[in-house]
C-alpha cells in the first residue's frame, strides 16, 4: 500500500473528478506504479476530508479508464498495463453525471426511460413514406416555414383536462429537451440564476451551464419543491426562471398537489420569476392535478414530447409558450439546434393527428404497467417508490451500499441503472443512497425480469458494498 496523498485543489469540476484525474496522471508520470494498492476508501476520504462516496465514485471512474482493478476483498490496484487513451466512449463528465455516453455493448439497459418498443416501427415506416412520396421537396430541403397542421398537433397532445392550448401558442421542438433549452435560451441571459429541483432530469441543468446560465437548487420532498425553500431562493438569489417536474417526478415519482402549485405559481408571480413545466413523463397520466399552463399561463412554458409515450427516435416535441414569446422562443430553438427536420416534424404531428399516437400510447402505458408490476414484485419487501404509470422506480439502498457503488456493482453484473448523483444540480444535501431503475428499453419482459433479479441478488447479497473496493 502507498501512502500517496492527492491535492484536490488542482484541475477543475466535481472533486471525484479531479480525483480521478489525479490518479490517472500519477499513474502516467510514475507516482503510482503497476501493482500498487490505492489507499482504502475510508482513510482516503478522511485525509483529504471528503465523502466516501466521493472516493467511490473516483475510483469506479479509474476502472472504466481501464488504469485499476478492483478486487474484491482485497482493494483497488493499478493495472500493469497502462493507458494513455481512454477508452472510447468513457470519459469524464465535465459537467457532472456518471453515465458513460456509450455503454459496452451487451449491458442490459436500465438507465433510460425510453418508450418500450411496442410496434411502433410498422407505423412510423407507413407514414414516413407517405411523408416521403407527398412532400420530396420538402423532405429533401431545409424547413423553412411551419405548417398549420404541426401547431395543431401540438395542440392537441398537450392538452390536459380543461386546459386547451391556442395552436398559435405552439411552438414545435426537436424533442422536449431542446425544447426547454430554447426556452432558457430565450427568457434569460448568460449570468442569469436558474432553479432547479435539488434532484431533477439534470441534463437540462448541464445544458443550461453550457449556455452560461447559473444553477440554484431548491429543496424538495415527497409533494414536489418546496414553496418555503423557493420563496427563500427567489427572496436571496432572484432567479429568473424555475424549471419543474410536476407530475410523475423524475427521479423521485411524487405528484405535486394543486396547493403546492398555487402556492409555487403566487411565489412565482411576487419574484417576477418564469416558470418551464416539463409534462413529458405527466403524459403517461390518465389525469393529474391542474397544470402549471393553467394556473399561471401568462409565464409558463408547458413542454411535451413524444419521448416517454410514444417513440423517442422521432424526437418530437413542443412547446405552449405565453403568446407574446412565441416568436422568441422559435427563433432561439433554431439558433440552438439548426432547425426542426420537416421528415420528423411531419411525422410527429401526423402521429398525433391520425389518432395513431394515441393507439400506441394505449399500448405504451399497458407495457409499462406490466413490467412495473414485475418490479414490484422482483423488489417486494425492499424500500422503494414506483407508479403503475411511470418507466422507473426510485430505490432504496440498504447498507452498506452506496449509490455509486451500487451502480458500479450492477454493471459488472451487466445492468446499467442511475446512481443518485445522475440527478443531482450541483452538490445537493446529504445523500439519500438511492438508485434509479428504469425497464422501458429492453426489449422483452423477460429481459426486464432477468436485469431486475440480478439486482434484486446484489441487494440481498450486499458483499460488495464500498469496503470490497477499498
Amino acid at each position: 500500500m502507498t501512502n500517496w496523498l492527492p491535492n484536490l485543489q488542482r484541475g477543475s469540476g466535481p472533486l471525484y473528478v479531479r480525483l480521478a484525474d489525479q490518479i490517472e496522471r500519477d499513474i502516467e508520470n510514475g507516482t503510482l506504479t503497476p501493482g500498487t494498492k490505492l489507499p482504502p476508501q475510508r482513510n482516503l476520504a478522511y485525509d483529504v476530508g471528503v465523502t466516501i462516496g466521493t472516493v467511490s465514485r473516483a475510483y469506479s471512474l479509474v476502472r472504466q479508464r481501464g488504469l485499476v482493478s478492483g478486487e474484491v476483498g482485497r482493494g483497488t490496484y493499478v493495472l500493469e498495463r497502462i493507458r494513455t487513451v481512454r477508452p472510447d466512449g468513457v470519459q469524464a463528465q465535465p459537467f457532472g453525471g456518471t453515465r458513460s455516453p456509450l455503454p459496452e455493448p451487451g449491458k442490459t439497459r436500465m438507465d433510460s426511460t425510453a418508450a418500450p418498443n411496442v410496434g411502433q416501427a410498422e407505423v412510423l415506416t407507413r407514414i414516413a413514406e407517405r411523408i416521403a412520396r407527398d412532400y420530396p421537396a420538402d423532405v429533401a430541403s431545409y424547413t423553412r416555414t411551419l405548417p398549420t397542421r404541426w401547431l395543431e398537433a401540438g395542440s392537441q397532445w398537450l392538452a390536459r383536462g380543461d386546459w386547451n392550448p391556442q395552436p398559435e401558442t405552439i411552438v414545435p421542438t426537436l424533442g422536449g429537451h431542446a425544447g426547454i433549452l430554447a426556452t432558457i435560451a430565450a427568457m434569460t441571459v448568460p449570468g442569469d440564476r436558474i432553479a432547479f429541483e435539488e434532484y431533477t432530469y439534470s441534463h437540462v441543468a448541464r445544458s443550461a451551464t453550457v449556455i452560461g446560465r447559473r444553477l440554484l437548487s431548491v429543496a424538495i420532498d415527497e409533494e414536489g419543491m418546496v414553496p418555503e425553500d423557493f420563496e427563500r431562493v427567489c427572496a436571496q438569489q432572484h432567479p429568473r426562471l424555475v424549471f419543474l417536474v410536476p407530475s410523475l417526478h423524475n427521479p423521485t415519482l411524487s405528484i405535486m398537489p394543486e396547493a403546492r402549485r398555487q402556492a409555487i405559481v403566487d411565489i412565482a408571480r411576487t419574484h417576477n420569476v418564469w416558470l418551464i413545466e416539463d409534462n413529458i413523463y405527466g403524459a403517461l397520466l390518465d389525469k393529474s392535478p391542474p397544470l402549471f399552463a393553467s394556473l399561471a399561463p401568462e409565464r409558463t412554458f408547458h413542454v411535451g414530447s413524444l419521448s416517454k409515450s410514444i417513440a423517442a427516435g422521432v424526437r418530437g416535441g413542443w412547446i405552449a409558450s405565453p403568446l407574446p414569446y412565441v416568436s422568441r422562443v422559435l427563433t432561439a430553438h433554431k439558433m440552438i439546434t439548426g432547425g426542426i427536420p420537416f421528415l420528423l416534424a411531419e411525422l410527429a404531428a401526423q402521429l398525433v393527428l391520425s389518432g395513431e399516437a394515441r393507439s400506441i400510447h394505449a399500448r405504451v402505458r399497458a407495457e409499462i404497467a406490466a413490467r412495473e408490476a414485475i418490479a414490484a414484485s422482483v423488489f417486494a419487501g425492499k424500500d422503494f417508490t414506483s407508479h403503475p404509470d411511470a418507466p422507473f422506480v426510485w430505490l432504496r439502498l440498504p447498507e452498506p451500499w452506496l449509490s455509486s457503488t451500487f451502480k458500479q456493482a450492477a454493471m459488472e453484473e451487466d445492468v446499467l441503472v442511475d446512481d443518485e448523483d445522475e440527478f443531482k444540480v450541483g452538490r445537493a444535501g446529504s445523500p439519500l443512497h438511492r438508485v434509479r431503475i428504469a425497464f422501458t428499453v429492453p426489449e422483452s419482459r423477460e429481459t426486464v425480469t432477468r436485469g431486475l433479479r440480478k439486482l434484486r441478488s446484489l441487494l440481498d447479497n450486499p458483499i460488495s458494498g464500498f469496503d470490497n473496493y477499498g
